[in-house]
């Protein structure tokens, strides 16, 4: 362990670092300078100051202060001053000196005192490395199970997709553009992963949509769209019962993300902001994305087409913030729509 030593008396900087030479394992640095042991301390390491009170270019209460920092987090002083005034002790412990040593040193105090503060030090790293090990595994296993949540996205994701292929990339582009959504919407980067994560699950629901609704060439009937609607609450009740943050962001998500700013979406007619941020977000997001790619019941519409229609419904179909969100994006929505670009898909430009 490294000890700093402060005194602008040559002896007694000898005697102490002398000293510290009985106890085993202790490197000592001496300084006579003030101002220079300072400079030292603030860009190295190390485990006690030994610091003379009464010193001429900057004493030791001025010394501890310019240290910086919370006291409990630097290591421990030992002040060592000729001075009998209790204010000055009082003032010492107030701007964080841990122990004092009144001169003449008594060496088997000196030696006592300084072997009980480096234990103490010792004691304070061990525990600091414990709960610096605690948080590295409680981080590994919280990894561990995002993994597993976002497996189990996936693998549901994988499902959905055998059930209708023409979508192919779609949940990566929609995920990724609800989460440029959420960036520019201020939302955090935890917010934001869990979006990315989640919004590919919108359509799982589809799984209990009949193929020959799902997959027909052409519109739907009143009776069909009806069924075809039924996929959200189909979604919601697939994933709801899971205790995953993940998936239970999931479920608001594919439960939500029909609705409508102006109450007139399903499957529950909320209006506004009654409606989750999530589930509006995502509606933007996957609504531009299938209106410009191919589906079985229709060609893509061009990007210009699209972004129209993202203007011309904002207030009535999409939250205005969302869809304002995503166009202060657009180049990075284009650079989102190159990088997924589904290998058979005949988009527009």
């Amino acid at each position: 362990m490294k000890v700093v030593i402060v005194d602008d008396t040559h002896i007694n900087l000898v005697l102490m670092s002398r000293l510290m030479d009985k106890l085993p394992g202790i490197d000592t640095v001496a300084f006579q300078s003030a101002r220079e042991a300072l400079a030292w301390c603030q860009a190295h390491p190390y485990d006690l100051l030994v610091l003379d009170y009464m010193m001429p270019d900057l004493n030791g209460l001025d010394f501890i202060a310019a240290l910086g920092g919370e006291a409990r987090e630097r290591p421990p002083v030992l002040m060592v001053t000729a001075s009998q005034d209790v204010e000055v002790r009082h003032r010492a412990l107030e701007n964080g000196a841990n122990d004092f040593l009144i001169k003449p040193i008594d060496k088997v105090e000196f030696l006592a005192r300084t072997r009980n503060m480096l234990e103490l030090r010792r004691a304070t790293l061990a525990l600091q490395s414990r709960a610096s090990w605690l948080a590295s595994e409680v981080g590994k296993a919280t990894a561990e199970l995002r993994a597993r949540e976002q497996e189990t996205i996936l693998l549901l994701c994988r499902a959905s997709e055998y059930r209708d292929p023409e979508t192919g990339a779609h949940i990566q582009r929609m995920a990724h553009y609800s989460c440029l959504i959420a960036a520019e919407l201020g939302l955090s980067n935890e917010e934001q992963a869990c979006i990315l994560n989640a919004a590919p699950m919108h359509d799982i629901g589809k799984v209990g949509t009949p193929d020959h609704i799902l997959l027909k060439p052409g519109r739907l009937g009143p009776e069909e769209m009806d069924i075809m609607r039924q996929h959200a609450a189909i979604g919601y009740n697939i994933l709801k019962a899971s205790e995953a943050s993940m998936l239970q962001l999931a479920a608001v998500i594919a439960h939500t993300h029909h609705e409508r700013f102006d109450g007139q979406g399903y499957p529950n007619g909320l209006q506004g902001e009654a409606i989750p941020l999530v589930g509006r977000i995502v509606a933007v997001a996957d609504v531009f994305d299938a209106l410009t790619s191919v589906r079985p019941y229709k060609t893509a519409w061009t990007l210009e087409a699209a972004r129209a229609y993202l203007v011309d419904n904002s207030g009535s179909h999409f939250d205005p913030r969302c869809v304002d969100a995503l166009l202060r994006r657009w180049p990075a929505v284009l650079e989102i729509r190159e990088r997924f670009r589904d290998c058979a898909r005949q988009d527009a430009a």
